[in-house]
C-alpha cells in the first residue's frame, strides 16, 4: 500500500466526490469540508505527488468564458487510488471499532 500523508489523504478524497476535480475547486471544497483554508499552491503540489504515486490521473480541458479564457487541469482517482483509499478505510475502521464508548 502507498503511503499517503494526511493532506493526501484528504484530497484524494475530495477528488473522489467532486464531479469537476481541478486546484481551484479542490480548494474551494476542502475549506467548505474542514473549515481550513489552503493554497492554490499547496493543492497543486498535492495533486502532483498523487499523480506522481499514480494514485490519480489529470488532463487539460479546455477554456472557458467563465475562466477569462484560462485552462483547466481536472483530476480523476486511478483504480490504485481507490484500492489505496478503500485500504485506509478498513484499517482505520478496525482501529475505531477496538475504542469502547465512542
Amino acid at each position: 500500500m502507498k503511503n499517503l500523508g494526511n493532506l493526501e489523504e484528504t484530497v484524494l478524497l475530495l477528488v473522489m466526490i467532486m464531479e469537476e476535480p481541478y486546484g481551484y475547486a479542490i480548494a474551494d471544497e476542502y475549506r467548505d469540508q474542514t473549515g481550513q483554508q489552503i493554497s492554490i499552491s499547496a493543492i497543486h503540489t498535492v495533486l502532483m505527488r498523487l499523480e506522481k504515486k499514480g494514485l490519480l490521473t489529470s488532463k487539460m480541458e479546455g477554456s472557458t468564458e467563465s475562466r477569462g479564457g484560462r485552462r483547466k487541469r481536472v483530476c480523476e482517482v486511478t483504480g490504485l487510488g481507490r484500492s489505496v483509499i478503500q485500504s485506509l478505510k478498513e484499517n482505520r475502521m478496525k482501529l475505531w471499532s477496538q475504542i469502547q464508548g465512542i
